[in-house]
């Protein structure tokens, strides 16, 4: 018989001492010994024949306090040792080059122009020739992956080999990243990033011409850029796999090249002369020295149309000092005003724009803003732009999903959100969009007499 009929059956049978009634509680505790009663019963004839079901693994290690000295000295020699059998797995620059020269001489023909191709059955001789270590990289999966229209089904040699060499520098990274990862989280701290990047310079040959007074501030501007990116809830602290991810590593360590050019350098963050930039500009606007810039100095920032609205917003919002703007917090703003297509620096300036802290513009935020275009515009003798006209406008460009509310995401996936900031911010920005045709024209008409002379 079922466990849940004899249940009910139980239940309805009436008490053999009619004199004595339960209570709903009594009532209550009975019914639930019964159903633990039969649901044990009706459970055992399922018995797991693992032994280890019965206890649960242990899944949670503690870190060790901070006065728990011998266990924290254990735990880093634990990480380093570990760190070490890692970095041996690694393919060195003998094994590389034994590999590349195998590659090459299992290299099947026809040649593509000067690219030497090989195809799937001589890429697995090699794999068995070259050793253990370069085991991982020759699967099907590696080489389905890098097969593109060769009508012969081959893949090219060098781009294999790049491949390879990218997955032992990604490796290494992580390896030399992980060492200043103090807490062994997987993350970075601001200082354990500053850290990396102070040690970092000395094997960097375009940062040779600056002065050790100025590694500090030339640390501080390259680890901003990090955090501004890649923590955007301001938590203090990075993933290693995010910063292996994006792009920023590898035009810090593109300084490693000797030979890079002036134009790389003039749009490289990390660079000299982009570090120099940035600090000499921060110097200029600080007229009183005091290392600080208040909002009078700031407005001086660019061309000096940015309106007193957004700059208000900018004192309200962001960390000073007795209303005074230190350098890391002056590097934010630079980083949002720079790369405004980036939804990093669009989350930036949209917290400055939400005045009412709603999490999305309407017409009455537009409004606040724009007025103080209007404004400016006024000041420098030009007619002032209709609101309704720019409102609607920007609302096309945007086309939010709710026809009265501009989300951040709104502003990314339009892809016009640094246009709509630009309006909205910056009269000389304003000035470039209501004429952008006129400037287009312009454009034009310089490049035809530059053809013709």
């Amino acid at each position: 018989m079922d466990w849940k009929e004899i249940l009910r059956r139980r239940l309805a049978t009436p008490s053999t001492s009619p004199n004595k009634k339960k209570s709903e509680q009594e009532l209550k505790d009975e019914e639930m010994d019964l159903f633990t009663k039969y649901y044990s019963e009706w459970k055992g004839g399922r018995k797991n024949t693992n032994e280890f079901y019965k206890t649960i693994p242990r899944f949670y290690y503690r870190l060790p306090a901070e006065d728990e000295v011998l266990l924290q000295k254990l735990r880093e020699e634990s990480r380093a040792v570990f760190l070490q059998r890692k970095s041996r797995e690694l393919l060195d620059n003998e094994e590389l080059q034994n590999l590349w020269f195998l590659l090459d001489k299992h290299q099947t023909p026809p040649m593509i122009g000067e690219e030497a191709m090989i195809n799937y059955e001589n890429f697995l001789k090699v794999g068995e020739k070259a050793g253990p270590k370069c085991k991982q990289f020759f699967t099907a999966k590696v080489f389905a992956k890098l097969l593109h229209t060769d009508s012969y089904g081959r893949i090219s040699i060098m781009q294999f080999f790049n491949y390879v060499m990218r997955k032992v520098w990604l490796h290494q990274t992580r390896i030399g990243l992980s060492l200043y990862d103090v807490a062994g989280q997987g993350y970075l701290r601001e200082s354990d990033l500053e850290n990396y990047i102070l040690e970092l310079i000395p094997t960097l040959p375009q940062l040779d011409g600056l002065e050790k007074s100025f590694y500090s501030f030339y640390v501080c501007t390259a680890v901003r850029k990090f955090f501004f990116f890649l923590d955007p809830l301001r938590t203090g602290k990075i993933k290693i796999q995010d910063i292996l991810a994006c792009s920023f590593l590898d035009d810090l360590l593109e300084l490693r090249d000797e030979e890079l050019s002036k134009e790389s350098q003039e749009t490289n963050w990390f660079s000299a002369p982009s570090a120099l930039r940035v600090y000499g500009q921060y110097l200029n606007l600080d007229k009183d020295h005091n290392g600080m810039l208040s909002k009078e100095e700031l407005s001086r920032y660019g061309t000096a149309t940015m309106t007193n609205v957004f700059l208000d917003r900018v004192f309200q919002e962001c960390l000073t000092y007795d209303g005074e703007m230190d350098y890391k917090t002056y590097l934010d703003f630079v980083l949002a005003l720079e790369n405004r297509k980036e939804p990093a620096a669009l989350q930036y300036i949209f917290k400055l724009l939400d005045i009412e802290n709603k999490g999305y513009l309407n017409v009455f935020s537009l409004n606040y803003f724009f007025r103080a275009i209007q404004e400016l515009m006024k000041i420098h003798g030009q007619d002032p732009v209709s609101f309704q006209d720019v409102k609607d406008e920007i609302f096309d460009m945007v086309k939010p999903k709710d026809p009265l509310k501009i989300s951040l995401q709104d502003l990314i996936n339009s892809n016009q959100g640094d246009t709509v900031t630009t309006i909205l911010i910056d009269l000389n920005g304003f000035w470039t969009y209501e004429n952008r045709e006129a400037l287009v024209a312009n454009d034009n008409e310089n490049s035809t007499d530059l053809d013709d002379t």
